[in-house]
């Protein structure tokens, strides 16, 4: 306000800005100058388009921070000749070519190094393998005189029982290794051959999904709720305890039944084709979902064909394939590998063991004719579905279940299980098992020198155990049917040749009685994952279209792919048309054949 003098500080600080305003209006002011940079415009992407002057000549060489530096002029990468060093200071870029002498121009003066070895004179080659062999042999020879000083110089009870139990590792070496010493030289060792699958992959075939064993091998189910019983039907023989008495001193000679086996396939049992217009939408038969449950463990290659029919899925087996045949030490350290004729090759091994695993599954029943009426035997309400009036001879006992489980997410699961026989409980309830034959071959291969006819009887842990690791898969799949149709027990039998090469003629060794579950435990089954890979596959093929698709297992390697068929693949139209096409190709070359004859007939005339 007027009137009201201006405080001492505030003058002062006018003064001095007014005398820096003055200062700044006589003086005169530099500005700073922004000078742009050239921008480069890539019209074709971005980054720049030329390599700038400075970097035009300077090599350039990739590198990572995570390299680490073994020598600073390092240029070529070979420094370092030692294996450990060479992985531990190499880059992940490589040495690189940026560091090369080129020459251009032929120089007079250039002259290249010799790098050549200078040859060595006469007397020194081969010098240091000479002294070699002379070190060896005056030790050879020093040891020699060593054994025979003391052989000639009375031994001490020490040193006898040294030599005796030297001597009885020695024998028990050579028998246990048959002489072969493999140990000592690794050349011998067998080379595991490619394995052929079990179809040919066709061109067209494609591949929808890939499985690899590790992946499956973590998938889990919950528990599955006790299934429903759809249809049982067939007939059962008693089995015949004595053979519970059989052993290695009491042998029995391995008979040939001939009994009728109906091998039939999902899509061909007329029980299924009436079950699925009312139950269920995913069927199969008791061994295909077992090799699907246990496909981790399998080595050898199989094949399924899976049929999508509207919202139904059937798994089903080629007919013409060895899918129902038993593998014989598929998952051993050295699988048998002998080709051709050889009784000891894959197949004919497996018709071997398909042979034995009929005829004992028959023989170790109270084999009666099946009459009406009869009470030596088990009926289900309904006969065996298979049985025709064109079938000559009798039909072996058996009997099928056909059972639902319900898996979640509306998938019903419609299963044809099998039982093998019956017996009476220790309460004279009925009980159904499934019985099935282990056999031995040849134990200097099969079994590592242990011998059935010596070890069953005191050693039956031990020849189960290699039984187990040998034939790993094939036990599997017996306790998962055995599971699934709700077996009792599974009977297991030990048969074993009479002489190691004659295939025909075989004796039963003993006999063994297992509850299904508790084997399962044994073995390492868990049901968990097997329902989890059976549910992984029934998803995937539920996600594709409608028509024909292909399971197959890879031969060499862990895997299980899922290909596309095209339309009309692994028909029997296909086939029937074939042979037509064939027919009237023949017919059309019979009658061109006739047209020559009767013009060269009228020619003659």
């Amino acid at each position: 306000p007027r009137g009201v003098p201006l405080p001492t500080g505030f003058l002062r600080f006018l003064a001095d800005n007014f005398l820096f305003v003055a200062d700044l209006q006589d003086s005169e002011i530099s500005m700073a100058h922004f000078n742009p940079p050239q921008i480069q415009d890539n019209a074709n992407g971005w980054g720049p388009c030329a390599i700038p002057e400075k970097f035009k000549d300077m090599p350039y060489q990739p590198f990572s921070k995570g390299d680490r530096l073994g020598k600073v002029s390092d240029w070529t990468g070979a420094t370092y000749q030692d294996r450990r060093y060479i992985n531990k200071y190499s880059s992940q870029f490589g040495a690189g070519n940026q560091y090369s002498y080129y020459h251009d121009e032929d120089e007079s003066s250039f002259q290249l190094v010799d790098t050549t070895k200078t040859p060595k004179p006469l007397y020194q080659r081969n010098r240091q393998r000479y002294n070699q062999q002379r070190n060896m042999r005056r030790e050879r020879e020093r040891r020699e005189q060593q054994r025979a000083m003391a052989q000639s110089a009375p031994l001490s009870k020490t040193q006898k029982s040294r030599e005796r139990d030297r001597m009885r590792l020695q024998k028990k070496l050579q028998k246990q290794f048959g002489g072969r010493q493999r140990w000592n030289d690794r050349n011998q060792q067998v080379q595991t051959k490619n394995r052929d699958a079990s179809i040919e992959v066709r061109p067209d075939w494609k591949v929808l999904e890939e499985m690899d064993f590790p992946r499956l091998a973590k998938l889990r189910m919950a528990d599955v709720d006790e299934p429903n019983e759809i249809v049982q039907c067939g007939v059962l023989e008693y089995y015949d305890k004595t053979y519970d008495r059989v052993n290695t001193k009491n042998e029995r000679r391995l008979a040939r039944v001939n009994r009728i086996f109906h091998k039939v396939t999902t899509t061909d049992d007329p029980v299924i084709r009436q079950i699925a217009k009312s139950h269920g939408n995913v069927y199969a038969t008791d061994i295909i979902l077992a090799t699907l449950m246990c496909c981790t463990r399998s080595v050898y290659s199989w094949d399924i064909v899976v049929q999508r029919v509207g919202s139904k899925l059937f798994f089903d087996k080629r007919d013409d394939s060895e899918f129902d045949l038993l593998t014989v030490s598929e998952t051993a350290t050295e699988p048998p590998q002998d080709e051709g004729a050889s009784i000891n090759s894959p197949r004919n091994l497996a018709l071997e063991a398909t042979f034995i695993n009929h005829n004992f599954s028959q023989q170790v029943l109270k084999m009666v004719r099946k009459r009406k009426g009869s009470s030596d035997v088990y009926r289900f309400n309904k006969p065996n579905p298979f049985v025709t009036d064109e079938d000559e001879g009798e039909v072996a006992s058996v009997a099928y279940r056909y059972r639902k489980y319900k898996l979640g997410n509306d998938i019903e699961l419609v299963v044809r299980c099998e039982h093998d026989g019956s017996m009476l409980g220790p309460n004279g309830e009925t009980q159904f098992i499934n019985i099935k034959t282990l056999n031995e071959w040849d134990s200097r291969f099969s079994n590592k020198n242990v011998e059935w006819r010596a070890k069953l009887d005191s050693q039956r842990g031990a020849v189960l155990a290699t039984e187990l690791k040998n034939n790993s898969c094939k036990l599997a799949k017996w306790t998962a049917s055995a599971i699934l149709a709700g077996s009792d027990a599974l009977k297991l039998g030990y048969v074993s040749r009479v002489n190691v090469r004659d295939s025909s003629k075989h004796v039963i060794l003993g006999t063994q009685q297992f509850n299904p579950r508790e084997l399962a435990a044994q073995i390492n089954l868990d049901m968990q994952n097997a329902w989890g890979i059976v549910r992984c596959i029934i998803d995937t093929c539920m996600k594709l279209e409608e028509g024909k698709y292909l399971i197959l297992k890879d031969p060499n390697k862990p895997v299980v792919r899922i290909y596309s068929l095209p339309e009309g693949t692994f028909s029997s139209d296909e086939d029937d048309e074939d042979d037509d096409e064939s027919d009237d190709e023949e017919d059309d070359e019979d009658e061109e054949e006739d047209d020559e004859d009767e013009k060269n007939g009228d020619a003659q005339k």
